[in-house]
């Protein structure tokens, strides 16, 4: 019997969508499979490696010699190396061993299908399948109304790795503990949401995973795949979406990694100016290329596949969209237009948009994008990238530099707290307050908030009261909501012993609280996306620094009028106009005890008076507690 076994799982027509761009579920046919031929058990491997002369399975079953399972290349010219190998299986070590027809380079690589991979640092693949039996039939059903635009979308930003650890025993959480622990965290939190920033296996700790190899298997530092399936299962069952970050903007040069895959430049761009990036020292996919369009569509379709993720977060888009990011003059090439658009990476991402929603449109997608590139969430249809949101950048750092001022000055900076509304209906905007803002010396969100203890957590409170009265979905990185002091860091665990500390409890107790607001009042999300949804009562009160607005949802009973304070001086009689006469009540203060605020400002029941303020007939007198945020009600 031969050591190889001819076997192919490709059809004529899988050879054309793949060559064309257009294969979406390679996973299904590259990698390794466990399968029978001719009865007998074993595993089915198959690799695109176009510039090898030879290609050989290598693992714990041959003593890693190239010698004994070398496979078959397809006749027709597609560059796909497959074979049947007997009598191994589930557990096996293995990778190829690739000689190149370019100058005879040899490279050991790991399978880019790979389901399982090694643990770092060891850098092998491992056959595997699971039978995960999915529990979350209920879930999958009705997600469609928890992930649509005009529901609640408020997300938990997650790095496994740090969340929580096992101090005593020095190492992570499990999938299986986290299951239990994060779940019934967020679940408490109530976030509708939770992202797991890239858990797709990576080599280097300090990239955060943002440096993937294993492009199609959750990292081995947590656990087994089927143990992040049990992880996804048990969010759903608690009514709360997974959202994965994803990372199809650059890749590492690792030597088991895709570079120089075959000795050639097979996933990258060949020329440095479009396939290297200068900033992170990592291979740009070349996105021109139809067989690797087909792999990264097929990759991000796997995640909603096999996974069941709910939506994905598409990792540094700017990169991607432009020749000239992060590039000086003389470093990069225009295209055929004369423009600094990368034009085969925007038809890359349309394909991809419409890809996942075709197949999954009960999904979102959603682009972390910086620029003023326009129409990123509107439909590829109406000549648009295809999000479903983006994150609204400008908001983050315009509020972040807002809050960071002592309030005696921020009379003179209004503007730039209200500037986001000029623009917040452009896209889907998600307001993110992510990983990226409270590393590498920029402090935590809690350390960026001037003034003593209580101010700095009042200024807290009414920061993320802004954030989630402001139009748009919501973000929250791990520990920002109870006030990390220190910055993050991802070697070790969020410092939950500050629990025990009434200032920590209540900003914990405030972002719990307005997660509930946020999801039962529909005036917050039903238009979030929709200048509809949105109406100034004042932006210009500068010297007192008071701003006042309404947000709308679909019938007038809806609404809910928000005062923000941004001063620690107490307004009492502070009058603002009213969209129509009434009774109102306060439902909402982020001054209140429950939240460590002084609890001594509060508005009874309000009755309207028919006297002209701001440009309306009628009018109310309130008492505005010391940089806090009041909610009312008709």
């Amino acid at each position: 019997m031969p050591k190889v076994i001819a076997h192919s799982l490709f059809s004529e027509f899988d050879i054309h969508l793949f060559k064309a761009g257009k294969h979406y579920k390679l996973y299904e046919k590259f990698g390794s499979h466990i399968t029978t031929v001719k009865g007998i058990e074993g595993t089915y491997f198959a690799v695109w490696a176009p510039s090898a002369k030879e290609v050989s399975v290598i693992g714990d079953f041959n003593f890693w010699n190239d010698s004994e399972h070398q496979l078959n290349v397809r006749w027709d010219s597609s560059g796909i190396w497959e074979g049947f190998i007997p009598h191994i299986g589930k557990g096996n070590v293995y990778k190829y061993k690739i000689k190149s027809s370019n100058n005879d380079i040899v490279t050991e690589k790991a399978d880019p299908y790979a389901r399982r991979c090694e643990h770092p640092p060891k850098t092998a693949s491992i056959i595997w399948e699971d039978n995960y039996s999915w529990k979350d039939k209920k879930w999958m059903k009705s997600r469609k109304k928890n992930n649509a635009l005009d529901a609640p979308y408020s997300v938990y930003e997650v790095h496994l790795g740090s969340w929580k650890q096992k101090i005593e025993e020095n190492r992570f959480l499990s999938y299986t503990e986290l299951a239990t622990e994060l779940v019934d965290y967020v679940a408490d939190m109530n976030f509708t949401h939770v992202e797991f920033m890239p858990i797709m296996e990576f080599p280097y700790d300090p990239s955060w995973g943002y440096q993937l190899t294993g492009y199609f298997a959750p990292t081995s530092r947590f656990g087994y795949p089927d143990e992040f399936k049990f992880l996804v299962d048990k969010f759903h069952e608690k009514g709360i979406g997974v959202i994965l970050d994803w990372v199809p903007s650059h890749f590492p040069s690792d030597a088991h990694g895709l570079g120089n895959f075959d000795g050639s430049s097979l996933y990258e761009h060949p020329d440095p100016r479009k396939g290297y990036h200068q900033d992170w020292k990592s291979l740009i996919f070349n996105y021109g290329r139809n067989e690797v369009k087909s792999f990264l569509i097929s990759n991000a379709l796997f995640w909603l596949d096999q996974y069941h993720a709910d939506g994905l977060r598409v990792d540094a888009v700017a990169s991607m969209l432009f020749l000239d990011y992060s590039r000086e003059d003389g470093e990069w090439e225009p295209n055929q237009y004369g423009g600094r658009e990368n034009l085969d990476a925007i038809s890359f991402i349309k394909e991809m948009n419409v890809a996942v929603y075709e197949n999954f449109p009960d999904v979102q997608t959603i682009a972390e994008e910086s620029t003023s590139f326009p129409k990123v969430s509107s439909p590829v249809f109406s000549d648009g990238l295809g999000f479903g949101m983006k994150w609204m950048m400008g908001w983050m750092h315009d509020s972040l530099d807002y809050f960071a001022k002592e309030p005696i000055y921020r009379k003179h900076h209004q503007n730039e707290l209200t500037f986001s509304l000029n623009y917040a209906f452009t896209e889907n905007f998600m307001l993110p307050l992510s990983h990226d803002e409270v590393v590498y010396g920029k402090k935590s969100i809690l350390d960026k908030m001037p003034g003593d203890e209580w101010q700095r957590f009042a200024n807290l409170r009414l920061l993320y009261s802004f954030m989630f009265t402001h139009p748009g979905a919501k973000l929250l990185f791990q520990g920002s909501e109870f006030g990390q002091v220190a910055e993050w860091n991802f070697q070790q665990s969020l410092d939950w012993h500050l629990l025990e500390y009434d200032v920590h409890k209540g900003a914990q107790n405030l972002v719990k609280a307005l997660n509930t607001f946020y999801k039962k009042e529909k005036a917050f999300h039903q238009k979030q996306f929709s200048y509809e949804g949105f109406e100034w009562i004042d932006h210009g009160d500068h010297e007192n620094s008071v701003i006042s607005y309404i947000r709308k949802g679909k019938t007038e009973k809806d609404s809910v009028i928000i005062i923000c304070n941004l001063t620690p001086i107490p307004r009492e009689n502070y009058r603002i106009g009213l969209p129509k006469s009434g009774t109102l009540k306060e439902v909402f203060n982020s001054d209140d005890a429950s939240f460590n605020g002084t609890g001594n400002y509060t508005n009874k029941k309000l009755k309207s008076e028919a006297k002209k303020w701001n440009a309306r007939e009628n009018s109310i007198e309130l008492n505005l507690p010391p940089l806090a945020m009041i909610a009312l009600k008709y």
